[in-house]
C-alpha cells in the first residue's frame, strides 16, 4: 500500500482565486442589472483590453506570470507527494504510517544502553538517527544503535529496505 499526501494547498489556492473572481463578476453583473454603479465599468475594462498590444511589457509580464503559475500548478498535480503510508512486505495492503514507523525506530534507538535521547528522520532512501549520550566516550555506540535499528527494520520488513545512518552527539557540559 502506497498512499501519498493530497495536494490540497494548490487546489485550495486555485479554488479561492477562482471563487473570488466569480464573486466579483457576479456582484458587478447584479449591480448592472439593478442599475446601480458597478465596482468597475465593463466598457472601461473592454476598452483597456482592446487598447493593449501584444508587444507591451504589461502583456508579456502578465503572460509570463500566468504561464509560471500554470506550470507550478501542473507540477504540483503531477509530481508524487510524500508517502503517508510506507509499504511493508506481507499482505498486499500492509503498511505503516510515517509517524508510527518513525516512533518505532526512535524507540529502538532509545533502548540502546548509553543513549539518553534519540531523534529519527525518514528520508526518501534512508533513515537517519541522531542520538545523544551522557558518556564521555562514544566508541561503539553508533554501531550498537545501527544494529538496533536494523534489527527493528528486519522485524518491520519495509519495501524497499532503507539505509541507516547514525550520528552520535555527546551531551553538552553544563559547567
Amino acid at each position: 500500500m502506497k498512499r501519498r499526501t493530497r495536494r490540497s494547498a494548490p487546489a485550495i489556492l486555485t479554488a479561492v482565486v477562482l471563487l473570488a473572481a466569480c464573486v466579483v463578476v457576479a456582484v458587478v453583473a447584479v449591480q448592472m442589472i439593478v442599475a446601480t454603479t458597478p465596482w468597475f465599468s465593463y466598457r472601461s475594462v473592454a476598452r483597456t483590453l482592446h487598447d493593449t498590444r501584444w508587444h507591451d511589457p504589461v502583456t508579456a509580464v502578465a503572460g509570463g506570470v500566468s504561464a509560471s503559475l500554470g506550470v507550478i500548478l501542473l507540477l504540483a498535480a503531477l509530481l508524487p507527494g510524500k508517502l503517508t503510508v510506507l509499504p511493508l512486505a506481507g499482505e498486499p495492503d500492509s503498511g505503516a504510517s510515517r509517524r508510527s514507523y518513525r516512533s518505532t525506530l526512535r524507540t529502538a534507538a532509545s533502548t540502546v544502553d548509553g543513549v539518553s535521547r534519540a531523534r529519527v528522520r525518514l528520508g526518501r532512501r534512508g533513515v537517519s538517527a541522531e542520538v545523544t549520550t551522557g558518556r564521555s566516550s562514544t566508541d561503539g555506540l553508533a554501531d550498537a544503535v545501527r544494529r538496533a535499528l536494523e534489527r527493528r527494520l528486519d522485524q518491520l520488513t519495509p519495501l524497499p529496505r532503507p539505509g541507516v545512518e547514525v550520528s552520535v552527539h555527546p551531551a553538552r557540559n553544563t559547567s
